[in-house]
């Protein structure tokens, strides 16, 4: 390792020099009580930013190794330092002058999620955090004394504004570490009660505006039915009071513009874990929860989506389904199929975004379209077994058809923001207006997992270039040259587990085992990422801005992969 007086002689040396002359800093220098490394250079002021990473070992940093003992509280950490070092860094980002990128400091922006990212980690008790720094220059000629005010003046105030345990407020550290156990704890709470969600008491469920994800500030706080309340003792807030919706079938009504949506976006955001003043820091729901709609146009692979679709014209197999452009009610046939595979237990469904032949067939149709002519089980048939076989709870939204009042087990009215438990009122509606029965007997849902999973494009040799990931947003990953459509995967928050999801199918890709099912093998790889860490599915050049999907997530990239 180099010092850092050697890193400004080395700037001195190469100033006006050829760009390409910068390639000569890759490597680590030693600043005082941290090292730097610069892992990657840039090709041209142009090109993506260089890619730097501070490393600082937990005895010249400050903090105790109990800050990040567990899985939990690592992440939490690590989160906590991260938002730090970001303020930091963008007071500088482009202070330094030049062409192009010269004079950016990049790292990641944390939304309102708490996730494990690789822009900051711990590995063997030194913290890690990973930035970009597009390197001076005046056109293509090297400006060494504006890279030198960013590595030697800019940096070094923001690390020790942020890695130093002697700068943070150590209080607000571990508010937000006790914060992210008690919500752990609170999930754990619902596993082990037989509940599918919670939301507390005060709860600020609608956000500022569509495009921010900032709590509105003049919204009705939310209180849950006297019914349906619970309260749980967390380790360290203590008691905490909300609405605990028990697993099951659960139906969200109510007038337009009340609330259901705003309700159910907040469970479905309830799989992660929110920081401090988000409004929905205890809105938690089961974990592997998927959102369900339809999607016309995906393609689907070889899934069985015979429960609700028996059989098509021309004598198409539903029991190893595959099509390059599906149907509204053939993409949610199979979104269902393939939510079981990927292990959920629980579907979160909204009406306004299904296919309404796949959600329900009115008495009236059932009589003037014969059984044997329609090839849709609808899914009000088959939502009782996804329950009682194979334990999967559904929440509903539901405004314009009362044909799931009968097998639900729980009716949330939404009045103005409000929640009202109407569970008894509707039942005897129901029974009032003779709802037909929609049992099927003797049904069983088959096995989901697909028997084989084999790559059409093959794992990368030695030699050769491996795959291009590039990500737009959230919503679009590029492998190669082929796109993977993500706009209708709802619960992907930021482009950071798409660029992640672009790496574990290159992983995947590499490692294809034809041997196992998809989701052994997806079992594996992510087991792998959550007890490693993701640097360890891309470890010859780990970018630096990588965050967590769920397991769920993995499943629905492959899901949507045209190779």
């Amino acid at each position: 390792m180099k010092s850092s007086a050697q890193l400004e002689s080395m700037l001195r040396d190469i100033d006006h020099k050829g760009y390409p002359a910068y390639k000569s800093l890759r490597g680590s220098y030693r600043f005082g009580t941290y090292q730097l490394s610069i892992d990657h250079v840039q090709g041209d002021p142009f090109a993506s930013p260089s890619r730097l990473t501070v490393h600082i070992t937990d005895r010249e940093s400050g903090f105790s190794r109990e800050l990040w003992a567990t899985g939990d509280r690592k992440i939490a950490f690590c989160d906590f330092l991260l938002r730090l070092f970001e303020k930091a860094v963008r007071k500088y980002s482009f202070q330094a002058k030049g062409s192009g990128k010269s004079g950016a400091i990049f790292t990641t922006h944390p939304g309102q999620q708490v996730l494990a990212r690789t822009a900051c980690t711990v590995r063997d008790n030194t913290i890690l955090m990973r930035f970009e720094v597009g390197f001076p220059a005046n056109g293509r000629t090297i400006n060494a004394r504006e890279l030198h005010k960013i590595l030697f003046e800019y940096l070094p105030r923001c690390v020790s504004s942020s890695m130093y345990s002697r700068n943070i407020d150590q209080k607000a550290l571990n508010d937000a570490i006790e914060l992210y156990e008690d919500q752990q704890a609170l999930r754990a709470y619902l596993s082990g009660n037989h509940m599918a969600a919670f939301v507390a008491n005060g709860a600020v469920l609608p956000r500022k505006s569509g495009v921010s994800s900032e709590p509105m500030s003049t919204a009705v706080p939310f209180t849950s039915p006297d019914s349906m309340s619970v309260t749980v003792d967390l380790p360290h807030r203590g008691k905490v009071t909300g609405m605990g919706i028990r697993e099951g079938i659960t139906l969200i009504t109510g007038g337009g513009y009340h609330g259901k949506s705003t309700l159910l976006k907040a469970l479905e955001s309830g799989v992660y874990n929110h920081i401090a003043g988000d409004g929905r820091e205890f809105v938690i729901t089961d974990a592997t929860a998927v959102k369900l709609r339809a999607e016309e146009g995906r393609v689907v692979k070889e899934v069985n989506i015979s429960p609700f679709i028996n059989h098509l014209p021309g004598g198409r197999d539903t029991r190893s389904f595959s099509t390059e452009d599906a149907s509204g009610s053939t993409s949610q046939a199979a979104a269902v199929m393939e939510g079981i595979e990927a292990g959920a237990r629980l579907f979160l469904i909204d009406e306004d975004t299904c296919a309404t032949n796949f959600m329900v067939r009115d008495e009236l149709m059932q009589r003037v379209i014969a059984p044997d002519k329609e090839p849709i089980t609808p899914f009000l048939v088959r939502i009782r077994p996804l329950f009682e076989d194979l334990g999967i709870s559904t929440i509903l939204v539901v405004g314009s058809s009362g044909a799931f009042f009968g097998p639900a087990d729980c009716v949330l009215q939404m009045d103005n923001y409000r929640a009202l438990d109407i569970t008894q009122r509707t039942k005897q509606e129901a029974k009032a207006y003779g709802l037909p029965d929609v049992a099927d007997d003797g049904f069983s849902f088959p096995p989901a997992e697909r028997k084989r999973y084999e790559a059409s494009l093959k794992g990368v040799r030695r030699g050769e270039r491996p795959p291009k990931i590039k990500v737009q947003g959230k919503d679009a990953l590029y492998y190669d040259k082929s796109l993977i459509d993500l706009r209708y995967v709802e619960q992907l928050v930021c482009e950071e587990q798409t660029r992640a999801l672009g790496y574990m199918l290159l992983y995947l890709h590499t490692h294809s085992d034809s041997a196992k099912t998809l989701a052994e093998q997806l079992g594996v790889l992510y087991s792998k990422a959550v007890r490693e860490g993701l640097e360890s599915i891309a470890k010859a050049d780990c970018p630096p801005f990588m965050a967590m999907p769920r397991i769920q997530e993995v499943f629905a990239c492959i899901n949507r992969c045209r190779f």
